[in-house]
């Protein structure tokens, strides 16, 4: 899985999991901390219109998915390893299946920006430019 499509599933589906009872308070903190760790770098960048975008997500995630993919695109927020981690962390609560098979296996590198991705295809989308 690339890192935008993890980091905004993971914002989705921890958007999700806040509704329902059944989820683990510990899910709900890793959701918690991931949108943070994107806010903080939305406002370390300079980027406004994410943060707008970051809040609008949680009101309405399937009008503000694309939106939100375009601003963590803008500020590039696949260079952060700690919001990769943040996110594969939170997937893992909520899709402990998926997770155990290795889908949400993505490592980054911050000195460099280095992204391994489970294609190349998405290596050079994200890099290539």
């Amino acid at each position: 899985m690339e890192p935008i499509t993890l980091i905004t599933s993971a914002l989705t589906a921890g958007i999700a999991a806040l509704g329902k009872e059944t989820v683990k308070a510990g899910a709900k903190d890793a959701y918690s901390g991931l949108k943070a760790l994107v806010a903080r770098r939305f406002k370390d960048k300079k980027n406004e219109k994410g943060a707008m975008v970051l809040k609008e997500h949680e009101q309405m995630p399937d009008v503000w998915t694309k939106p939100l993919e375009a601003a963590l695109i803008e500020t590039e927020v696949e260079k952060d390893a700690e919001i990769i981690k943040a996110a594969q962390e939170l997937m893992g609560m909520l899709k402990p299946q998926q997770a155990a098979t290795g889908k949400f296996n993505i490592q980054a590198e911050n000195i460099q920006g280095a992204v391994q991705a489970d294609k190349i295809d998405n290596l050079t989308q994200n890099f290539g430019k």
